[in-house]
């Protein structure tokens, strides 16, 4: 009883023994696709978020989201009578500027008077001293009166340059005058043009973030805006995988509102900065063809395509051993080139051929 035990026992392990042979396989020719995962999202084409420039209570909401919108449609209005206040007073400076300026204006007519008296002045001057002098030539009348014409001459002479100084000068500061009331004028506009918030693009109110009534500031964001029609693809590259990417590059799609279909893309454009919270760069690509119904902030998963090969030797991933070596026999390992790489298969360069069995590592 006790040897048939013993022989049961021994004939148990040899099963057993021949159970737990290795699993072992042969490469395999298939092709294979290097590609680099990334996570993103779809974006409208121009699309952004709306803000104000200046602080003031939301007093109109004249969109809503879903609707169409062009270059300059009105969005939003912020109260700001302080504005319209300061743009009237501005308008008013304006005008009061403009009148002065005029040939007929008080302001130069009263200067211009000064100056005709000032010449006339010195034009009679002139005549007299001029008179006085062919009298003196003739003997007639004495030094003195000569001297006292000519001092009348220059003083006269002085007091119409003079004049004519002033008017010049009150010219030069009246057309500064305007031209800076001109200028407050403008701003006061712009000021008052802040005010009401416009679309700078033409497409689509994706969403309105802001009731009536609300205080809103420069940080506020009021709405998302972009293109009703077209977008594009805004992804996440690890900063591992970045020096592989190239603008042109085929990008595969996939998405969870179409998870039964795959489309491709072209990589069109990689910011150069990465991002130090998250390690990854942004970068963006063009579908090819376009899905049919899309919006913006749609999650997706891609693949950005590095490299393709067909009729490539490939073995599964996890029969490479520290990232160079395969099992050829239980405890023989043996050193491989390899080349492309997905996440299931790695290509063989060199060191095995598609006969030979190797092991799958323990």
């Amino acid at each position: 009883m006790h040897l048939k035990s013993l022989s049961i026992i021994v004939l148990l392990g040899l099963l057993v023994s021949c159970s737990k042979e290795r699993v072992h396989i042969k490469p395999t020719i298939s092709d294979i696709t290097e590609s680099v995962y990334a996570s993103g999202k779809v974006k409208a084409d121009q699309q952004y978020n709306v803000y104000s420039t200046v602080n003031g209570i939301l007093q109109s909401i004249l969109v809503k989201a879903g609707d169409s919108v062009s270059i300059g449609t009105q969005l939003f209005v912020l109260d700001n009578m302080t504005s319209e206040l300061n743009s009237q007073n501005a308008l008013l400076a304006l005008q009061l500027s403009e009148e002065n300026n005029k040939s007929s204006s008080d302001k130069l007519k009263e200067v211009e008077s000064t100056v005709e008296l000032a010449y006339q002045k010195y034009l009679l001057d002139s005549s007299l001293f001029v008179r006085q002098k062919k009298l003196f030539e003739q003997n007639v009348g004495s030094k003195l009166d000569l001297e006292q014409k000519q001092l009348n001459l220059t003083a006269s002479r002085t007091n119409y340059e003079s004049a004519n100084a002033r008017f010049k000068q009150l010219k030069t500061v009246l057309a500064k005058e305007l031209k800076n009331a001109g200028l407050n004028y403008s701003i006061s506009q712009k000021m008052a043009n802040d005010f009401t918030i416009k679309s700078t693009v033409n497409g689509r109110i994706y969403d309105v973030l802001k009731e009536q009534g609300e205080l809103i500031t420069p940080q506020t964001q009021l709405a998302v805006v972009g293109s009703g029609t077209q977008f594009y693809i805004e992804l996440e590259v690890d900063e591992n995988d970045i020096s592989k990417i190239r603008i042109g590059q085929e990008v595969v799609v996939n998405m969870d509102s179409y998870k039964d279909e795959v489309f491709t893309a072209k990589l069109t454009h990689i910011y150069p900065i990465m991002n130090e919270r998250t390690h990854t760069f942004t970068v963006k690509a063009a579908f090819v063809e376009q899905p049919k119904v899309l919006y913006p902030n749609l999650s997706l998963e891609a693949n950005i395509v590095l490299n393709t090969k067909k009729n490539a030797i490939v073995i599964p991933k996890e029969y490479l051993v520290d990232g160079k070596f395969v099992m050829i026999s239980e405890d023989e390992k043996q050193e491989v080139k390899i080349g492309l790489k997905d996440y299931k298969k790695v290509e063989i360069l060199s060191g095995l051929d598609s006969t030979q069995f190797i092991y799958k590592p323990l």
